[in-house]
C-alpha cells in the first residue's frame, strides 16, 4: 500500500485530486455551544436570532448554569427540532438544553461541558454567549472564512455593545463608551490583516481538530482551563501556537449585552484587563504560563503601554495646572489645544466605521467630554487590575464581576478615594516648599509634559489617518 492507502497501479494524482474535492463540496458541520448564567432577559433574542440563520447551526446545545432565575425555562421553549429554508435551502436543526445546576467551573465548565456533547461528531464548535443577537448572516459568513483556507484554526464575528434596555443616563452613556471600545479594537484588529488577538466568547467559530490539538499540544483534558481569567484569549494564544491562524470576520456581526451601571462595567473590565496581565507576564503564576512575547499578545501590551501614557499625561497635567495657578505662574499656550482636537478627530474616525452607528455615537465622539470621562474609568480599570496583580491576596474575579452585576460591592471607587488621598498628600506637600522650589520644578516638569504629550498625539494622529481599507465595525 501507499501513503494513502490505495492500489498501486491507481493513479496517485487522480485519487489525490479527488480527495481534495471530495472534502472541498462536503458540507460541514457545526455545532452551537450556548453558555447561559441568568440570561433571562436576553436567551429568547439568541435562540430566536440563531433559529433564522441563512444557514442554521446543525445542533445547538444551551448549557445554563448557576441560573436562579428563568433562563433554563425560557430556553427549554426551543428544545425540539427546527428547520429553516433560505434561498431554496433547507436547513435542520435540534436544539438541547441542559441545567447542570451549580458548576464551580462557572462558563468555563459550560463551554467544556458543551464541547463534551459535539467534539466527536462535528466539524467546527460555534461558540455564543447568552446575551449575544447575531446578525442572520452571522453563521454563514463566519463558515464561509473558517472554510477558506484550512491554516485558519477559529474566526470571531466583529461585535458591537447593543442599545442598553435599562433607561437614564448612566446607561446610555455607558453604552455608548463601550461601543466605541470595541469598534477602535475591532478596527485595530482588522487593519493588522485580520488577526484576531482574541477570539472572543460573544461570537466566534473553532475548528474541532484545532481543539483537539490544543488538548494534545498542552496536556489539557480540556479546551478552556479554569486557571485563566480571560478563557477566550488563552484558547487563541495555543491554537496559534500550533500553528493556526486566528481572525477575526470582515462581514459577520453580532451584538453583545453592556455593563449598564458603573459596578458592573468595573467588574467586567477589571477582570479582563487582570486575565490578560496574566497571561502577558513572564513567568507562570497558575498552571498556565505567561507568554510576553505571543504575537496575539502584542496589541495588549500596545493598549497597556497607551494606557499608561494616558494616565502619566493626564494625571502630570492636572498636578503642573495647579500647582502654576497656586503661584500664579500658569500661561495659556493655544498648542495645548492640539491633543484634544486630535483626540476628536480619532474617535469621529473611529465612530464613523460603525456599521450602524447611531446618533449617540457621533455624539459622544464629538463632544469630546463625554470619551474623555470613559477613559478615565478605563484608566481607573486599569490600575485596579495591575493592583490586584501585583498584590499576594488572589480573588475570584468571576465572582466579584457576578456581584457586581447583582449590584453589589464597592471596590469601583477606590481608584477615586484613592486619587483623592494623594492628591490631599500632594497639595500638603506643595504647600511646605519654598517658592523657589515650585519654581524650579514648574519649570522642568511643564516641558518634560509638552514633548511627551506631543510625541502621545503624534501617534493618535498617525492612527486616526490610516487607512480602514473599507472595513466597517
Amino acid at each position: 500500500m501507499t501513503a494513502i492507502d490505495v492500489p498501486p497501479e491507481v493513479d496517485y494524482l487522480k485519487v489525490v485530486h479527488r480527495r481534495i474535492q471530495d472534502r472541498a463540496t462536503a458540507r460541514a458541520t457545526i455545532a452551537c455551544v450556548i453558555p447561559a448564567y441568568n440570561e433571562e432577559d436576553t436567551i429568547i433574542s439568541v435562540l430566536s436570532a440563531l433559529l433564522k440563520q441563512t444557514r442554521l447551526p446543525d445542533v445547538i446545545h444551551v448549557v445554563v448554569n448557576n441560573s436562579d432565575d428563568e433562563t433554563f425555562y425560557l430556553a427549554r421553549e426551543f428544545a425540539g427540532a427546527h428547520e429553516h429554508t433560505y434561498q431554496d435551502v433547507t436547513y435542520r436543526t435540534e436544539v438541547f438544553v441542559h441545567d447542570i445546576g451549580v458548576n464551580t467551573d462557572k462558563k468555563v465548565g459550560a463551554l467544556n461541558y458543551g464541547f463534551s456533547q459535539v467534539c466527536n461528531d462535528f466539524d467546527y464548535f460555534l461558540g455564543v454567549d447568552g446575551d449575544t443577537v447575531v446578525d442572520k448572516h452571522a453563521v454563514q459568513y463566519l463558515e464561509e472564512e473558517i472554510l477558506s483556507d484550512p491554516r485558519v484554526g477559529g474566526v470571531s464575528a466583529i461585535y458591537t455593545v447593543a442599545e442598553p434596555k435599562a433607561k437614564g443616563f448612566m446607561a446610555k452613556f455607558l453604552a455608548a463608551g463601550q461601543r466605541a471600545q470595541f469598534a477602535a479594537f475591532n478596527m485595530d484588529n482588522l487593519v493588522r490583516g485580520r488577526n484576531m488577538a482574541v477570539l472572543g466568547g460573544q461570537c466566534s467559530i473553532l475548528s474541532m481538530e484545532a481543539l483537539r490539538n490544543v488538548l494534545v499540544e498542552n496536556r489539557q483534558a480540556t479546551p478552556w482551563v479554569k486557571d485563566s481569567e480571560v478563557e477566550d484569549s488563552l484558547v487563541s494564544l495555543q491554537i496559534k501556537n500550533i500553528g493556526y491562524a486566528t481572525k477575526i470576520s470582515a462581514r459577520a456581526r453580532a451584538s453583545v449585552g453592556g455593563m449598564d451601571t458603573l459596578r458592573s462595567l468595573d467588574g467586567q473590565q477589571v477582570k479582563w484587563n487582570y486575565g490578560a496581565i496574566d497571561l502577558m507576564w513572564p513567568g507562570q503564576r497558575s498552571n498556565t504560563a505567561g507568554q510576553p512575547f505571543h504575537p496575539n499578545l502584542r496589541l495588549r501590551w500596545s493598549e497597556n503601554v497607551s494606557m499608561l501614557f494616558n494616565i502619566v499625561t493626564r494625571i502630570s497635567f492636572i498636578i503642573l495646572l495647579c500647582a502654576s495657578l497656586s503661584i500664579d505662574a500658569y500661561v495659556f499656550y493655544p498648542v495645548w489645544l492640539i491633543p484634544p482636537l486630535v483626540a476628536v478627530v480619532l474617535n469621529l474616525r473611529i465612530a464613523l466605521s460603525v456599521s450602524k452607528r447611531s446618533p449617540r455615537d457621533i455624539a459622544f465622539a464629538l463632544l469630546a467630554v463625554p470619551a474623555e470621562i470613559y477613559l478615565w474609568l478605563r484608566m481607573g480599570h486599569f490600575v485596579r487590575a495591575w493592583a490586584k496583580f501585583f498584590t499576594s491576596h488572589q480573588t475570584d474575579n468571576w465572582a466579584a464581576q457576578a456581584r457586581a452585576e447583582r449590584g453589589a460591592g464597592y471596590a469601583y471607587l477606590m481608584p477615586a478615594v484613592v486619587a483623592v488621598i494623594i492628591g490631599a498628600g500632594l497639595v500638603y506637600a506643595w504647600a511646605q516648599l519654598p517658592v523657589q522650589l515650585q519654581s524650579d520644578i514648574l519649570a522642568i516638569g511643564w516641558p518634560v509634559l509638552y514633548i511627551t504629550t506631543m510625541v502621545q498625539t503624534a501617534f493618535m494622529l498617525r492612527k486616526a489617518l490610516r487607512r480602514h481599507r473599507g472595513f466597517r465595525v
